[in-house]
C-alpha cells in the first residue's frame, strides 16, 4: 500500500492524539491548554496553527479525539465512513494543492485559518478515509500487550505488527514468555 508523506503524517497525528487518552493507561495527557500547546509542539502539523490556544480549542480537540476513538473501535465500514464523513464535513474541508517543505505536490484538506481541531479532523479524517477506501482500516489497531492500551498504525508490508513498540511492549512480552518457559523447564527437571 502506497502512502504519501502527508497521509503518513496525518495517520501519525491520529495515533499521537489517540495516545493522549486515559485509556492508554497513562492518564489524561491533555488536561489543560498548556498540555495541548506542548502536544501541538511535538507534531509536524502543516499549515498555520493558531498562536493562541484556548479552552475552547482544548474542548474541540478532545471531541476530535473521541471521534477518532469511535473510528478505531468500530468494526463496521459503513459506520466508519459515516463518522469520517461527519468529521470532515464539520471541519469545513477545503482541499488545496501544496508543495511545501521540499515535498512534491500533495493535498491539504483543512480550510485556510482552520482551528487546530478542524485542521486535525480534516487532514486526519481524510487519511483515515484513505485507509477505509483501500480496505486497510485494520492497520489501525491497539497494542496487543495486555498492560498497554496504546494505538498504532501497522504500515508493515504483511500487516503483522502486534505491538505499539516492539522494543518495549514486544520485547517485554517475549522476555516474559522466555522466562516462563525457563521456569517450566527447571520445574520439569
Amino acid at each position: 500500500m502506497l502512502i504519501n508523506h502527508d497521509t503518513r503524517c496525518a495517520l501519525g497525528h491520529v495515533i499521537e492524539l489517540l495516545n493522549t487518552a486515559p485509556a492508554t493507561g497513562a492518564g489524561e495527557r491533555l488536561p489543560d491548554v498548556a498540555a495541548l500547546r506542548t502536544f501541538v509542539g511535538t507534531l509536524t502539523v502543516s499549515g498555520i496553527v493558531p498562536a493562541e490556544l484556548t479552552d475552547a480549542d482544548l474542548a474541540a480537540v478532545l471531541r476530535t479525539r473521541e471521534r477518532f476513538e469511535r473510528v478505531l473501535a468500530s468494526d463496521s465500514g459503513s459506520e466508519v465512513a459515516e463518522l469520517i464523513n461527519e468529521m470532515v464535513a464539520s471541519a469545513g474541508t477545503t482541499p488545496q494543492l501544496t508543495d511545501h517543505d521540499g515535498y512534491d505536490w500533495h493535498v491539504h484538506y483543512f480550510a485556510p485559518g482552520a482551528s487546530l481541531a478542524d485542521h486535525l479532523a480534516a487532514d486526519c479524517g481524510m487519511a483515515l478515509g484513505f485507509l477505509l477506501v483501500a480496505g486497510e482500516l485494520e492497520r489501525l489497531r491497539h497494542c496487543e500487550a495486555p498492560d498497554c492500551g496504546r494505538a498504532f498504525v501497522d504500515l508493515s508490508r504483511n500487516r503483522s505488527r502486534r505491538y505499539c513498540d516492539s522494543r518495549t511492549c514486544g520485547n517485554r512480552l517475549h522476555v516474559a514468555a522466555y522466562r516462563a518457559r525457563q521456569r517450566q523447564a527447571d520445574a520439569a527437571r
